[in-house]
């Protein structure tokens, strides 16, 4: 059964993920444009958004795909799935990242984008996403709606070759980095970079960051050291996620050529990952704390702060300090989005590796997440970590970690969810809890301001243990005792 998570729906290759039932995801999809554009509520916010004057003659959609195995295959009949429905589309000419994607979508005016990927999952996985007209992720709604189709669409469905819908112009090919690249020198300080004379080093995961991560920081007047910037199916074998134990041979460049920085994204690069200057990881929740401190003490930018419910309270700590107001979010970007929308927020964030601004697309961006941390290293002249110890004498110390255990069996999921419902600790590592979370997973915080979250992934069969203290050794009590609640040994 096709279900959509948190980004979309995501299936192995081959097996669920097959041309079969991508057709009739497009199909479905296309029903719900069409019912939406010419009947729905829909219609009329999306008429409000682009204008009167600007409404495409017929459905556009924009269409991108990542460097997966048969990822541009799959985008094609995605296209000719849309033609024989009298919806016009616009096709990545390569593989591109999602938020390029998303820019499409608001530059051409689009009633939505949809992207072939599979993000940072391994490679025997693919994925379709679709993003409404403003650019994000699908909110449940709308994914619901797409899934009720989508039971009633069993037979194969028929398709338009691909050279016939370009022939009769039902889709074209266009070239999507000019336009993002312009709108990111609107947002970014290119002067500033350009001034400080960086070396950093980018490892783009041969992920469809390549076409833009160097490119652009070089255009900033930075010199490049790139890795794995050809594309390869297998990702070397692993995920492609920014993670330390997947960074191994950016620290080493660092450290050899004595960069100032390493910057990398995930497959379809709305994921970051940071080095510092001698090869460390930097966590994405420092990165979230450190960039709202730059934007706001830097740039004198002001607004509200959205994060998600298993965010480093970092982030509130460095709001808090400029009286700015945060709001908790379950986990996915789609309920950050939802609020950026709005223009209110300044800032969203997740521990995950999602970061997005007011004035971009209300999406994760990994490619504007390193710009502005590249921005940040320019200004202050200082190592991330001296610039984080000096936040935190600010604010506060913040230790914390994110922790997976494969678990295949949902039955095992299911019982450890209910035990901790029914049963659940009110004492952890020392201190009695104050508050439980059930928003979305498990999250128990302690009256230190410390907190154990747990929660099951929502893209693969695991189940996580999140943990946030003062001090390494509370933090790591903490992880003795989540170990504990999940039945795993120390």
């Amino acid at each position: 059964m096709i279900r959509f998570g948190t980004s979309g729906w995501r299936a192995v290759i081959a097996d669920e993920f097959n041309f079969f039932n991508v057709r009739r995801v497009a199909s479905a999809l296309a029903n719900h444009i069409k019912e939406n554009t010419e009947y729905g509520v829909l219609s009329a916010e999306y008429k409000s958004f682009v204008g009167k004057n600007s409404l495409p003659r017929l459905p556009l959609v924009v269409i991108g795909f990542d460097g997966r195995f048969l990822s541009e295959d799959f985008a094609r009949e995605v296209a000719g799935v849309f033609a024989l429905e009298g919806i016009k589309t616009i096709l990545a000419d390569c593989d591109t990242p999602t938020p390029v994607v998303g820019h499409a979508v608001l530059a051409h005016k689009a009633i939505g984008g949809v992207v072939i990927t599979a993000s940072h999952n391994s490679p025997q996985y693919n994925g379709f996403k679709w993003m409404p007209f403003w650019a994000g992720s699908a909110p449940p709604d709308v994914t619901s709606d797409i899934e009720r189709r989508l039971e009633l669409i069993q037979h194969d469905v028929k398709v338009m070759p691909f050279e016939k819908a370009l022939q009769e112009a039902w889709t074209e090919s266009a070239d999507f980095k000019t336009s993002y690249s312009k709108h990111l020198s609107s947002i970014i300080d290119v002067q500033m970079i350009k001034k400080a004379r960086l070396k950093i080093g980018v490892d783009v995961m041969h992920g469809a960051a390549r076409h833009y991560l160097r490119p652009f920081l070089e255009h900033c007047g930075v010199v490049v050291t790139a890795l794995h910037e050809n594309r390869d199916v297998l990702y070397d074998g692993h995920s492609p996620e920014p993670a330390p134990e997947n960074l191994s041979e950016l620290s080493a460049l660092i450290k050899k050529n004595r960069l100032h920085l390493g910057l990398a994204c995930d497959g379809d690069a709305d994921r970051f990952g940071i080095l510092d200057s001698d090869g460390g990881w930097i966590s994405a929740n420092e990165i979230l704390a450190l960039v709202l401190e730059h934007l706001v003490s830097n740039r004198g930018m002001k607004g509200k702060i959205a994060r998600s419910v298993m965010t480093s309270h970092f982030v509130d700590a460095v709001a808090k300090s400029h009286s700015l107001d945060i709001r908790e979010t379950p986990v996915g970007f789609k309920f950050i989005g939802e609020l950026l929308r709005t223009g209110q927020y300044l800032l969203g964030g997740e521990e995950s590796g999602g970061l997005s601004i007011r004035n971009h697309v209300p999406d994760k961006d990994g490619i504007l997440a390193c710009l502005l941390v590249a921005e940040m290293v320019a200004l202050e002249k200082k190592s991330i970590a001296q610039l984080r110890d000096r936040l935190f004498k600010k604010v506060g110390a913040f230790h914390n970690t994110r922790i997976n255990y494969h678990m295949p069996h949902l039955r095992e999921r299911l019982a450890l969810e209910d035990r901790l419902h029914t049963k659940p600790p009110l004492d952890l590592a020392g201190g009695s809890v104050w508050r439980i979370d059930e928003s979305d997973g498990f999250k128990f915080i302690l009256r230190d301001g410390s907190w154990l979250g747990l929660r099951p992934s929502g893209t693969e069969s695991s189940f996580r243990i999140y943990a946030e203290a003062s001090t390494p050794k509370k933090l790591e009590a903490l992880v003795d005792a989540g170990k504990n609640l999940l039945g795993k040994k120390q």
